[in-house]
């Protein structure tokens, strides 16, 4: 007997489905229309404080020092210059330039405050990750670090560059979480035994969280209805703007009617077109 591949109706991201909960005409700017967006620099400086801290762990235990972090930043900020030299810009001088870099190095100078990378082996660094839920959505992303202890046990760790949520808003955190969890789950049928956040922004913080088959069974359940939210707007037409704070750091308020703009008409989706989830770049969340 043969098996059958599952028909995949879609996509999605932690970092996209999060488009949607934030404005769904952000999702429809991002996924659907692909504008194109400015870097910026509080999100490249934190593509580049996760490079180091994925390659610091290339190192032998003895030598994970903050010293060498710090001389890992340099040549991970030039590799991402050679990649996308548009990165350059960001700036309006070397001044300015040099102001970032400094506070790259706070942040990992913050980061052996809240962990001793000496006593850690990770199993996985920047682990990609899919799965297909029943319904055929194809749930996927990237796992900063995926720690295994000797008894099996997973830890699921996930660096921020932005400072602690206040309890109102650690739900909205811990849902890129219990996201992967779910993805892992899936995969490996067993839930991840805990659920790390860690902050290197503000005063430096860890926020943990154990998830049990119930969580991730809510996760699931919610990224179904989402989806399903997805897919009305796609066969209306029709993507709410839902204004907020995060409205200031927004590059699409010219095309928003929010602002007094006009969205550009939707493109048009061949048969067979599904939405995809993207991987990860400098402006995905991180």
């Amino acid at each position: 007997m043969t098996l059958t591949e599952p028909v995949i109706i879609g996509a999605l991201s932690p970092s996209r489905a999060g488009d949607f909960m934030t404005c769904p005409l952000l999702y429809r700017f991002r996924v659907i229309d692909q504008l194109p967006e400015k870097p910026s620099q509080a999100a490249v400086r934190g593509t580049v404080v996760h490079a180091v801290l994925e390659r610091l762990y290339d190192l032998p235990a003895p030598r994970r020092s903050v010293e060498a972090a710090i001389d890992l930043l340099d040549p991970q900020w030039e590799r991402l210059l050679a990649d996308d030299p548009q990165y350059a810009g960001m700036f309006a001088d070397e001044a300015e330039q040099a102001q970032w870099l400094g506070q790259a190095r706070e942040m990992l100078r913050r980061y052996f405050t809240l962990e001793d990378p000496t006593r850690l082996e990770p199993a996985e660094r920047e682990l990609y990750v899919e799965a297909v839920l029943d319904g055929g959505l194809m749930l996927r992303g990237y796992v900063d670090r995926l720690d295994v202890a000797p008894t099996g046990e997973v830890r699921v760790v996930d660096y921020k560059t932005g400072s602690a949520p206040g309890p109102d808003f650690e739900a909205k955190a811990l849902f890129q979480m219990k996201f992967y969890a779910l993805v892992l789950w899936r995969l490996r049928g067993r839930v991840p035994r805990l659920l790390q956040l860690v902050y290197l922004g503000g005063q430096g913080e860890v926020l943990r969280y154990a998830p049990d088959e119930a969580d991730l069974l809510a996760t699931e359940r919610k990224v179904m209805a989402l989806w399903s939210a997805i897919e009305r707007s796609l066969e209306s037409g029709e993507w709410r703007a839902r204004r907020s704070r995060l409205c200031d750091w927004c590059d699409h308020q010219a095309l928003c009617p929010e602002f007094g703009g006009t969205p550009p008409p939707v493109p048009v989706r061949r048969p067979g077109d599904r939405l995809r989830g993207s991987r990860r770049s400098a402006t995905d969340e991180l």
